[in-house]
């Protein structure tokens, strides 16, 4: 392992169109915090920075939906999310913003150092263009329906319903949101950024430099580089964002994804004179933490862009988690289906380190994963409370009660195997969780620190000091007890911080130590609290939280979702007034619950053969490949697609449908499809190409 002697760490940067909810923060703030903290207590050089992004498609949309400016939307919602970030304990070295100057002028030097070095291709293409309003339509401009889920108000880049990513030209009925027109076609220059010229180097440099990384980083790379990649347009028809650095180009503004990456840099140039270090030495470890949406641009486009330029360092590693989802149902901003960060801390006051346990205990660093308010408050009671906060609380009520108050002394004459048990887990525990912070585990680090309190309360259990007053050697064993427990306390102090650092705050003044105590060379120890050495009175660290808040969030988070829908028809009043189109929502099946969808087992398949079925014109009988075996499916598209057409072509499959004999045949499986407008089907694909037997969630 390299020997590096700083380490940068960003956190990905926030569209300041709105506030921060709680999948934010458990996909890259509290990760990336805790990594900090970690790194701080072991002295190391390390610099945390951050920032909201503040141009692209997504402001002016909101701008539009409140009817105010651009700048007004990014001033209040960076306020919010700074505010919001500052009360968890997201302690960025600095938290900047892509509108300020030194940003303008660090993206503009950047695209004007690749333009110089002709690295651009200058191209012409055709681009919808909103007559109406006489510009130029960004992808978020343009809505349509999906041609996927049907859903009518997918956006020009994704449909926010099924999550698929989408182009313009597959929207049907597409419509300018700034008018309700028709979009047309129209020529319009870009720059592009050439990836295929990186593409070798990059499968090099990730694929096979880079097999550390999480399956989920490199297995994204991977797919992206082996289907090969293209040219990538890095400026845009916009006059929100940094204007384009050359004279003919007016009307034009960097992409967002080129400039906001670049962030990163102009924050650290904000942060230190000496930003060089970070970013340009071979010495400095640099590190990404992001959400698996962006794990493209952070690890292929960034980092070709970086190359390209040949004065940055390049990510050592970028450790992206999947998503949270919320109650069983995908977060969904336009739905109001969320937690947001700014009202958790209104309506739980004090309980800051509560959600960041949460989060990171059930965080999803290898699949998306679920929240809960039912899990929140069974975590907290019984974990939290039942467990760590009981064992601190435990020790210190009995040091009052059994030591005067006071650190006793310890005495190895009567030291037992339950003693040194416990010694050695406290050892045991440091480096278990050491290791799993170093290789961004923080789940299974934070799993470590709990179970140690699990450990000293079993401990406090068996030993009993409570009942040892009239035994022989009664007092010492009672000492060896609470001294024992008081330097596991210390130690969990230590061992927590990084995680709960207000919780690790709070044992501090307990045992009226000062900050420097909470240094990582310090876990371990056993000489942590002096003897004799008095200690305060003990206070709970943890409150329980009753079922009736629950239930209120509950509540909040439904009614919240109903009142966004029963509204829609004024919000897109207003979006009317603005430009955005107006859509017929399409009759949908009886509600299921997620039980209902989590019987389906669905897997990516590979088409290895078609042909048609004898006497049936609307069946073809397919050779799928599962990866794991092969099946017979058979499938009424013999009116939409030729059999040699669709030879090669990936598909979902419903793998667990039960055997059906169509025209003699037994069909194993059903092929997903989705129906157009005009009656054409279309295969329901991923993104990119996966291997087959791939689960589909």
């Amino acid at each position: 392992m390299k020997d590096y002697k700083r380490i940068l760490v960003t956190a990905a940067l926030p569209y300041a169109n709105g506030p921060i909810h709680i999948g934010h923060l458990a996909g890259c703030y509290i990760p990336s915090d805790v990594y900090v903290r970690y790194q701080r207590a072991q002295q190391r050089d390390v610099k945390f920075v951050g920032g909201s992004d503040e141009h692209g498609v997504p402001i002016t949309i909101r701008a539009m939906k409140e009817g105010v400016s651009p700048q007004q939307i990014v001033n209040k919602y960076h306020a919010i999310i700074k505010d919001s970030m500052e009360k968890m304990g997201i302690s960025f070295d600095i938290y900047s913003r892509t509108s300020n100057p030194v940003h303008h002028k660090t993206a503009s030097d950047f695209f004007k150092k690749l333009y110089d070095d002709g690295l651009f291709e200058e191209k012409e293409t055709e681009q919808y263009y909103d007559e109406k309003a006489k510009v130029f339509l960004a992808d978020r401009y343009i809505t349509g329906a999906c041609p996927i889920c049907g859903n009518p108000n997918a956006y020009g880049d994704q449909c926010e319903k099924c999550g698929s990513s989408l182009s313009p030209e597959q929207l049907i009925n597409p419509r300018s949101t700034l008018s309700d027109a028709v979009p047309v076609k129209k020529i319009t220059k870009h720059w592009y950024f050439p990836l295929q010229n990186y593409e070798g180097w990059l499968k090099q440099w990730v694929l096979e430099e880079h097999k550390e990384w999480k399956n989920n980083v490199y297995g994204q790379c991977k797919s992206w580089l082996d289907n090969g990649l293209q040219s990538r347009a890095m400026t845009r028809d916009s006059n929100w964002g940094i204007k384009v650095p050359l004279p003919d180009a007016e009307g034009k503004v960097l992409y967002v994804w080129f400039d906001a990456p670049i962030g990163y840099i102009s924050a650290t140039k904000e942060l230190t004179e000496h930003w060089a270090n970070y970013w340009c030495s071979e010495d400095t470890k640099l590190v990404h933490f992001i959400g698996k949406d962006n794990i493209v641009f952070h690890c292929i486009i960034f980092p070709a862009m970086l190359k390209a330029h040949g004065s940055f360092v390049l990510p050592d590693n970028v450790p992206a988690n999947e998503f949270l989802n919320i109650e069983g149902e995908k977060v969904s901003t336009s739905r109001n289906w969320a937690v947001w960060v700014n009202e958790y801390l209104e309506d739980f006051p004090g309980c800051e380190d509560v959600l960041r346990y949460v989060l990171c205990a059930n965080a999803p660093e290898t699949k998306d994963n679920d929240f809960t308010w039912k899990d929140f408050q069974d975590r907290n009671n019984s974990e939290l409370v039942a467990i760590f906060g009981n064992f601190v609380n435990r020790s210190l009520v009995l040091m009052h009660k059994l030591c005067g108050g006071k650190v006793p002394v310890f005495h190895n004459a009567v030291i037992d195997a339950d003693d040194k048990q416990l010694m050695d887990d406290i050892g045991a525990a440091k480096e278990k969780v050491t290791q799993s912070i170093e290789e961004y585990r923080f789940r299974e680090a934070l799993y470590e620190v709990i179970d140690l309190s699990r450990k000293g309360n079993q401990y406090l259990q068996k030993k009993e000091p409570w009942k040892k007053a009239g035994a022989e050697n009664g007092k010492q064993l009672i000492d060896n007890c609470i001294h024992l427990s008081l330097q596991l306390t210390a130690n969990l102090a230590v061992l927590i911080n990084p995680f709960l650092p207000n919780t690790a705050a709070k044992i501090l003044y307990m045992l009226k130590v000062v900050e420097r105590m909470l240094d990582w060379k310090n876990a371990g120890s056993l000489k942590l609290l002096s003897v004799g050495y008095t200690l305060r009175a003990p206070e709970l660290l943890f409150r329980k939280i009753e079922d009736s808040e629950i239930a209120a969030q509950v509540e909040k988070l439904k009614a919240n979702a109903i009142t966004n829908a029963a509204t829609q028809g004024t919000e897109k009043k207003t979006l009317k007034e603005n430009g955005a189109p107006q859509q017929s929502a399409p009759q949908l099946k009886p509600e299921i619950v997620y039980d209902d969808f989590a019987k389906l087992d669905l897997r990516t398949g590979k088409v290895l053969s078609a042909e048609k079925v004898e006497k049936a014109d609307k069946l073809l009988k397919l050779e799928i490949d599962l990866g794991f075996e092969k099946r017979t499916i058979v499938s009424g598209i013999a009116m939409h697609f030729k059999p040699e057409e669709i030879v090669g072509k990936q598909v979902v499959v419903v793998a667990n449908l039960a055997l059906r004999k169509m025209r003699g045949i037994e069909s194993n499986g059903m092929i997903l499809m989705a129906e157009d407008k005009n009656g054409k089907l279309h295969f329901v694909n991923t993104e990119e190409a996966i291997e087959p037997g791939a689960g589909v969630s």
